[in-house]
């Protein structure tokens, strides 16, 4: 009661999922994988999860294609050859902004160390850090290789659906006790990509994703990046 002899209603919020929200606050991205095949019912199983993201207009953007066998290796092959030749392509969309803001610019340094500070390549060691950096067009060897694409017509809006599919199918994987990493770096050549995979000119190229059973002994897995303060990026207005 209330010093008015008033009731108090407490304020009602439902007790969260202890899973769900470890799964959200654990997540990571993964770069090494165990050799364990993901059974195709499993895969399709996530990916039916991912789609329950929202999505406006229920449109549903964006196609998610599992590349194999002797297609993926000539995939890996083009685009490792294209990274070694550092050839200029157009890319389909800009990811970063141009120029970096130091605040960002900041950010991005300190993921970077983080990476590389786990797997011992220091900062000067160009070699080292290209051979890393180039296990991105192999899909970090991961058992599954998927290739994310968006219909060209599509505006902003259509990116930000699929990224939460992507985000929703991470999180699926998360819980099945799967690991996964968004590839960004396959969006760097997307014309060796369509070609390879026999894509038309309207399927832009969003990104890579590898997808397996963790390798938890892995050096490389135990990085863990550092989330902005809530009042960088957070305020009330009234």
């Amino acid at each position: 009661m209330s010093s008015k002899g008033i009731p108090e209603i407490a304020p009602r919020f439902p007790a969260p999922a202890p899973e769900a929200l470890a799964l959200i606050r654990e997540r990571r991205s993964i770069r090494a994988f165990l050799r364990d095949p993901v059974p195709d019912t499993l895969l399709e199983q996530l990916l039916q999860t991912a789609r329950q993201a929202p999505s406006g207009g229920n449109l549903q953007p964006g196609r998610f294609i599992a590349v194999r066998g002797a297609r993926r290796e000539r995939l890996m092959a083009a685009l490792l050859q294209d990274f070694a030749a550092q050839a200029p392509e157009c890319e389909d969309y800009a990811y970063f902004p141009q120029p970096m803001p130091m605040q960002l610019r900041k950010r991005q340094v300190a993921a970077a160390q983080a990476l590389y500070g786990a797997l011992g390549v220091a900062r000067d060691d160009r070699a080292g850090r290209d051979a890393q950096f180039a296990r991105n067009y192999r899909f970090f060897d991961a058992p599954v290789a998927l290739v994310v694409t968006i219909d060209s017509h599509f505006g902003p809006g259509g990116y930000m659906d699929l990224g939460m599919a992507l985000y929703g199918l991470q999180l699926a994987a998360a819980a099945h006790g799967l690991g996964c990493c968004a590839i960004g770096a396959l969006a760097s050549y997307p014309a060796t990509v369509r070609r390879v995979l026999d894509l038309p000119e309207t399927q832009h190229i969003v990104c890579g994703l590898a997808l397996g059973w963790t390798d938890e002994a892995a050096p490389i897995n135990q990085t863990q990046t550092t989330r902005a303060p809530l009042n960088e990026w957070f305020q009330t207005l009234e």
